[in-house]
């Protein structure tokens, strides 16, 4: 009689960390694209959005295991990518029929990232947030996340 089979354990899918950005990348880019983009009639309610967006942005991009590995350097560039995407973003609005550029977009896009990547690096219950499982009540802690030397320690 032949030894009982056990089906093997599969292992959840993990996805590489370089594709949320440019998942994110490519939705910026389709709705950055249309001459109508809907949304509430606030003042200056935009900059918000491209506050959080860009935010977001430039925390998958410290998130990529390559950036993440060089922690002051790769928090650096996080930031400066997204921002360099918000301008670029911006210049491919100007060539949308009924969209123009708009400096303070730009300066949101760059303020969302600087301090969206600060505080991931540098407060640890919201890297551990941002690190949770989706559907697990525990964070899972990671040693690869970047992280800022305090300016009080000493080398």
């Amino acid at each position: 009689m032949p030894p009982p089979t056990t089906s093997p354990k599969r292992r959840p899918l993990t996805v590489p960390r370089w594709v949320w950005p440019v998942a994110l990348v490519v939705g910026i880019s389709l709705v950055s694209g249309q001459s109508n983009v809907p949304g509430p009639a606030i003042v200056n309610f935009d900059k918000l959005v491209h506050f959080l967006v860009f935010g977001l942005l430039g925390t998958l991009i410290a998130r990529i295991e390559r950036v993440a590995r060089w922690p002051v350097l790769g928090i650096g560039w996080a930031v400066v990518l997204a921002s360099a995407y918000g301008a670029l973003d911006e210049w491919h609005q100007s060539y949308t029929p009924g969209r123009y550029v708009e400096f303070a977009d730009w300066v949101a896009d760059t303020l969302g990232a600087a301090l969206a990547v600060t505080l991931y690096a540098r407060w640890t219950w919201y890297r551990q947030l941002l690190e949770m499982r989706v559907g697990s009540r525990k964070p899972r802690i990671e040693n690869r996340a970047p992280t800022v030397p305090d300016s009080d320690t000493k080398s």
